[in-house]
Formats: structure tokens, C-alpha cells, sequence
């Protein structure tokens, strides 16, 4: 029986909606998909996940991970992401 998936929030806000979410979006699947991370995490959309200030956001478990962008995100998910997700 195969283990449940863990869930991963991304800010779709309105905050975030205008920093680029949507842009954002289909690079961290992508960037799941190529470490071998969606049969395991399952990436969800939410409303306002709280520091609007900072960027974009993210959440996995007890881990809040903030300023993603477009342009940074590969470097984030790269460096802060996938360590906390192995």
C-alpha cells in the first residue's frame, strides 16, 4: 500500500498573485517532478499563508519558506527547498 503524499502549501493570494504565483507554480512542479518528489509531496494551492510582505509563500510541515519568486525560485527550491523535502 502506497504511504499518503505530504502536503506542500503555495501562497495564492493576492499578495502573492501579483508578486508572480502563477509563475512560480508550474516551475515547482516541474522542479518536484525532476527530483523525483511528486509520488511523495503534493503541492497545493492556498489563500493568504500570512507574511504578505515577503514575497511569495511557501509551506512544507512546520517549515515557512518566503521571497520566491520567478526569477529565484529554482535557486531557493535548489538550496532551502529540497534539503528540508529529502
Amino acid at each position: 500500500m502506497p504511504s499518503e503524499k505530504r502536503d506542500m502549501f503555495l501562497c495564492m493570494g493576492s499578495a502573492c498573485h501579483q508578486a508572480g504565483v502563477y509563475d512560480v507554480l508550474p516551475k515547482l512542479q516541474r522542479l518536484l517532478a525532476e527530483n523525483g518528489l511528486d509520488d511523495t509531496i503534493e503541492l497545493k494551492g492556498a489563500f493568504c499563508l500570512g507574511p504578505c510582505t515577503k514575497g511569495i509563500v511557501l509551506t512544507f510541515e512546520d517549515h515557512v519558506f518566503t521571497r520566491l519568486s520567478p526569477a529565484n525560485v529554482e535557486h531557493q527550491f535548489r538550496t532551502k527547498i529540497l534539503p528540508v523535502l529529502k
